[in-house]
C-alpha cells in the first residue's frame, strides 16, 4: 500500500506541477515564437515568484491543498506567465505574435468564470482562492496594458498600474486595507478591463477607436477604484489586535461587508 503524503508536500506538489506546465509553455514558446532571453527570464521569475508567495500564503491560511477552482487559477496563471513572457519579449525589441498572445490571455479571461462557479459547486470558496483569483486577474491586466502602451497609448498603463498604486497607497493608509462590499458594478468594471484590453492587443480597431476605448476603461476603473476609496474613507476602522482594519461606521447605515470571498 503507497503511503499517503504528508498534507504540506500535497501543496508542494501541486505547485510543482504548475511550474512543470509554466516550462513547458515557455518551451512551447519558444519553439514556436521565437522566444528570447527576455521572455524565459521574465516568464521564469513569475513562475518562482508565484510558488513563493502562493506557498507562503497557503502556508498563513493553514491550507492543506489547493482545492479544484484553485487548481483552475493555477492553471490560468500559468497562461498569464506565457502572456508576460511576450510582452516581455516585445519590449526587447523582438517580435510578439499577437494571435498567441491574444488566444493565451482569451483562455485566461474565460477561465476566470469557471473558478469561481467551480469553488461554489464544490463549497471550496475561501479567502485564498479569492485572493490568488484577483492578484493572477490583477497581473493579467497589468501585462495587458503594459503590451498596448508600446502599440497604442501611454495611457494604457494606467489601467494595469492602478491596482499596484492602491496596494502601495495602503501601506501608508491603514483603512484602505478594509473589506469592501461586493459590487456588482466593480465585478463588470474589472472584467471588462481584461476583455477590452485584449481587444485593443488584437489590433483590429482603427487605432482612433483603439485609443477610446483605452480611455473609457481607464475611465471606469478611475472611478471603480475612487467608489471603493470613497466608501473606505466613510467607513474608516480602528485598527484590531492581528492589525487588521475593522469597518466603523461614522455617520449613516453602511452596506454590510461580503460574507463569503468572491472569486
Amino acid at each position: 500500500m503507497i503511503p499517503t503524503p504528508p498534507l504540506r508536500h500535497r501543496v508542494d506538489r501541486q505547485l510543482a506541477l504548475g511550474a512543470a506546465a509554466q516550462l513547458t509553455v515557455l518551451a512551447s514558446l519558444g519553439a514556436t515564437a521565437g522566444l528570447g532571453p527576455l521572455g524565459w527570464l521574465v516568464g521564469t521569475a513569475y513562475m518562482a515568484a508565484l510558488w513563493i508567495l502562493l506557498a507562503g500564503a497557503a502556508r498563513r491560511a493553514g491550507s492543506t491543498t489547493l482545492g479544484p477552482a484553485d487548481l483552475i487559477t493555477l492553471a490560468r496563471s500559468v497562461l498569464v506567465g506565457g502572456v508576460a513572457a511576450l510582452v516581455a519579449q516585445g519590449i526587447a525589441g523582438g517580435v510578439t505574435p499577437v494571435v498567441t498572445l491574444v488566444v493565451l490571455a482569451a483562455v485566461a479571461l474565460a477561465l476566470d468564470g469557471v473558478d469561481g462557479q467551480v469553488a461554489r459547486r464544490t463549497k471550496t470558496v475561501s479567502a485564498l482562492g479569492a485572493r490568488f483569483d484577483m492578484e493572477v486577474d490583477s497581473f493579467l491586466v497589468l501585462v495587458l496594458s503594459i503590451h498596448v502602451t508600446a502599440s497604442v497609448t501611454p495611457w494604457a498603463l494606467a489601467i494595469g498600474a492602478m491596482r499596484y498604486v492602491y496596494v502601495a497607497a495602503s501601506w501608508m493608509r491603514p483603512w484602505l486595507r478594509g473589506a469592501l462590499p461586493t459590487r456588482y458594478s466593480a465585478k463588470v468594471v474589472a472584467a471588462s478591463a481584461g476583455v477590452n484590453l485584449v481587444v485593443v492587443a488584437a489590433g483590429l480597431l482603427p487605432h482612433t477607436l483603439a485609443v477610446v476605448l483605452v480611455l473609457a476603461t481607464l475611465g471606469a476603473v478611475s472611478w471603480s477604484f475612487g467608489h471603493g476609496v470613497a466608501w473606505l474613507w466613510r467607513a474608516r476602522g480602528v485598527r484590531a489586535d492581528d492589525g487588521a482594519v475593522a469597518p466603523v461606521a461614522l455617520s449613516g447605515p453602511l452596506p454590510a461587508p461580503r460574507s463569503e470571498p468572491a472569486r
